[in-house]
Formats: structure tokens, sequence, C-alpha cells
């Protein structure tokens, strides 16, 4: 099984979609796809250059989240592999399959469309360079080492520890324009299932903050390497030190 691109979708709920997405395509820098599907439910944040990897979804049930689309050749025989490391299937839905991992968290395995170039970074007035490029999956201390071993298996990618021990990063493809870095939560804390959230790459987190804030984000939390945001409707991100440009 070869991941030929790799999307992050974040899903909306019906009350949260239209502001939501206009305040990710100003940060993403990108513009908005006419709605498509079934229910007008999907639509794509289209980068001024390169291969779309950032995609938007109002979902009718739930609250809503971060999943990550792993387009492949074949996505019966991807889930097949999937499945064997711990997967589970919820849904066939001909052209794409829904599953969750051995932790809780949905995905998707849909059929590659040739997508293959990555973006690049938006340069804003103030000369600061920025992309959302990662997905960092947030994982229960219990369920931690499941995960990990889950998600290096289905990406083919070992592991890369960082700078802080309860973050690994599995080793980044450069062909992709997404990198999945895992989060171990505290020891202790009360079982849940795997979440996610989006990390943006900065040349300056100050000056992003204040952008951002200008959208109605707020500030949680500072630490040496990131900032940790919350978007207007409460959901979490994070803005990171982080080279746009690799990633690193």
């Amino acid at each position: 099984m070869q991941i030929r691109w790799l999307t992050a979708f974040l899903d909306f709920t019906p009350a949260e979609f239209g502001d939501e997405v206009t305040f990710w395509r100003a940060i993403a820098g990108s513009t908005v796809s006419p709605p498509r599907g079934a229910h007008r439910e999907f639509a794509t944040l289209e980068p001024f250059n390169g291969d779309a990897h950032l995609r938007v979804q109002r979902i009718q049930e739930g609250p809503g989240g971060v999943h990550l689309d792993l387009h492949v050749d074949d996505p019966h025989v991807a889930a097949t592999v999937a499945c064997a490391a711990g997967a589970v299937t919820t849904g066939d839905h001909g052209d794409h399959l829904t599953l969750t991992s051995p932790g809780g968290l949905p995905f998707c395995l849909v059929a590659w469309n040739g997508s293959a170039r990555r973006s690049r970074p938006i340069r804003w007035p103030e000369d600061t360079i920025s992309i959302i490029d990662q997905v960092c999956m947030d994982v229960p201390d219990t369920r931690f080492e499941r995960e990990l071993n889950f998600w290096q298996h289905l990406t083919g990618r070992p592991a890369v520890s960082t700078s802080r021990p309860e973050l690994v990063a599995l080793e980044r493809d450069r062909g992709l324009a997404i990198g999945i870095l895992l989060q171990r939560l505290d020891v202790g804390a009360p079982d849940s299932t795997t979440t996610a959230h989006l990390d943006l790459a900065t040349t300056s987190v100050d000056d992003e903050i204040s952008r951002h804030e200008g959208w109605g984000a707020t500030v949680v939390e500072r630490f040496e390497h990131w900032t940790v945001m919350r978007d207007p409707a409460g959901r979490r991100y994070c803005i990171t030190d982080r080279n746009p440009r690799t990633g690193e």
C-alpha cells in the first residue's frame, strides 16, 4: 500500500460551517471551491499554487473535529491492510471507505486523483511565511503505543523523536503536503478516544498570533516553540516555529 497524497479534513457542525470555513480560508490564505456532494456538504480550500491538501465538511452528527484522508490506488485493498493492523471499517461508499484507528480516530481511504504538487507557503504583508502542514493526533496515554505502531505500519514511515518526550513525529514524506505528529496525553488522564488538531508552521509565531486574533482566534497557552490557539468556534490548533518550507 502506498499513500499517494494526504488531505486534512475539517469537520464542522451545521451551526459552525459558514463562519468556520471563512476563518480557515483566511488563515490558510486560500480560496474556497464551489460546494459539492449530495447535500453540498464538501468544499476544498484551494491554495494559490500546488494541489489542495485542506478540505472542509459539514457533518450532521457529532461535535466535528479533524480527520485525515489517505489517497491510495485502491481503497479496498488499502482497507484490508489497515484492518489487519487494527483499524475498523465503519462505511463503504464505493470510491472511498471510512474507518477508525485502534484509538478511535476517524480517517478515510480515498481513490488517488493524481494530486502530487505541494503548495508553497504563503508570504504575508508583514513578511511572515506560514502554511498549515501538519495533523497532530492527541492520543490518550493508554492507547499511545498501539496508535503509534498502527500509523507507522499504515504509512510506512518510522517514528522520529522530538525535543519533547510526549511528542513523536512520523518521518516526513517530502512528496506530501501534510505531516503526522502524535502527542501522548497526560498519564492518568481519563481514557478517551484519539482526536486530532491542525498545526501551522511559521517564521514568526508572534506575527501569526496577531493575524489570527484579528480573525477572531484567541491564545490558550504559550510554549517555547509553539502556541495553542482556539478558533472562533472553540476548536484548538497550534502555531509552531517549524520551517514552513520543510516542516522541520
